[in-house]
């Protein structure tokens, strides 16, 4: 039954229900065949469907699994940011993700001060400000937390401070059982010799990267201004190359695709062999972020590329 069940969904508009295992690799549906990685699906995905209300970070693990066939997920903080406390929501939360076979994989954390911050205790301060996140990502069974590295001076400047502060966070976290990973979100950290320049100053192993597919933009027309357009782009391929030996997650980002399910912006081969060929056996996390498409059908056209690409080089 399980045979006739993938051998049926070679749709792209069909959910995979069998698409995810967290044993050993995800499986691609039309060959059976077992991947190199897992594959999970990241909040933000949905963050149009949640800010208008026909959604809630509650429902996400569900509807995950029920219209996806993903059973891992990855929250983004503001999408409960004043919960990180809150025991009888974490509480709900985790018995809709245990109740239905999902694992919680890590919460995305922006809006809590600059890691890199050149002020010794802002910098401090944002330390502090996560600490609620890794005490609530160790309570739903997380892995990690993801963290931005941002600060202002100099690259050399925000790269020692920057360090100090994961260091910082990266020592508390360890003791809940957590990793600290730190996303190639713009500016210096999308550049990859600064960010891996950064993994050596702090030297720890529970702290790493979360390679981002789509963020490598190191310098934008208007500075500070998250739509204005890329100024000065950084090779998202050699990026990636220099993130691999410190990578804990992968977020497979896309914005558009071909008439050939192919993501335009990005070579999902070209990426996904960078991982094999670095040992990579973690999680990718779909993170559709264009508008072309409707937000359940990108997620859609994600998995599926996902799952050809990784079962032609598994």
């Amino acid at each position: 039954m399980k045979n006739a069940v993938l051998a049926a969904s070679g749709s792209l508009l069909m959910p995979a229900y069998l698409a995810c295992n967290n044993v050993r690799g995800a499986i691609d549906p039309a060959t059976g065949k077992r991947l190199f990685f897992d594959i999970s699906l990241a909040e933000w995905s949905l963050h149009r469907a949640i800010f208008s209300g026909k959604m809630t970070n509650l429902d996400f693990p569900l509807t995950a699994k029920k219209d996806y066939g993903i059973t891992a997920v990855e929250y983004v903080n503001q999408f409960f940011k004043d919960k990180a406390k809150d025991k009888k929501y974490l509480a709900d939360l985790k018995m809709r993700c245990d109740d239905n076979g999902v694992r919680s994989v890590l919460i995305m954390c922006d809006g809590e001060g600059y890691l890199g911050d050149a002020d010794a205790a802002k910098r401090q301060q944002a330390v502090e400000n996560h600490y609620k996140w890794v005490e609530a990502a160790q309570y739903l069974g997380c892995f990690s937390i993801r963290v931005n590295a941002g600060g202002q001076g100099t690259a050399e400047q925000v790269s020692d401070h920057a360090a100090d502060g994961l260091r910082r966070l990266t020592t508390f976290a360890r003791d809940y059982g957590q990793n600290v990973i730190v996303e190639n979100h713009g500016g210096y950290s999308s550049n990859g010799k600064w960010l891996a320049g950064v993994m050596q100053k702090v030297n720890m192993k529970e702290c790493g990267i979360l390679p981002d597919f789509g963020n490598f933009c190191v310098r934008r027309e208007k500075e500070d201004d998250w739509g204005s357009p890329c100024a000065e782009q950084y090779d998202r391929y050699l990026g990636t190359q220099e993130f691999m030996p410190y990578a804990k997650d992968v977020s497979a980002k896309a914005h558009d695709f071909n008439e050939k399910g192919e993501c335009i912006e990005t070579d999902y081969r070209r990426m996904l062999k960078i991982m094999r060929d670095a040992g990579y056996k973690g999680y990718i996390g779909i993170e559709y972020e264009g508008d072309k498409l409707s937000e359940p059908d990108g997620i859609r056209a994600t998995l599926a590329l996902l799952q050809k690409v990784g079962a032609e080089l598994s």
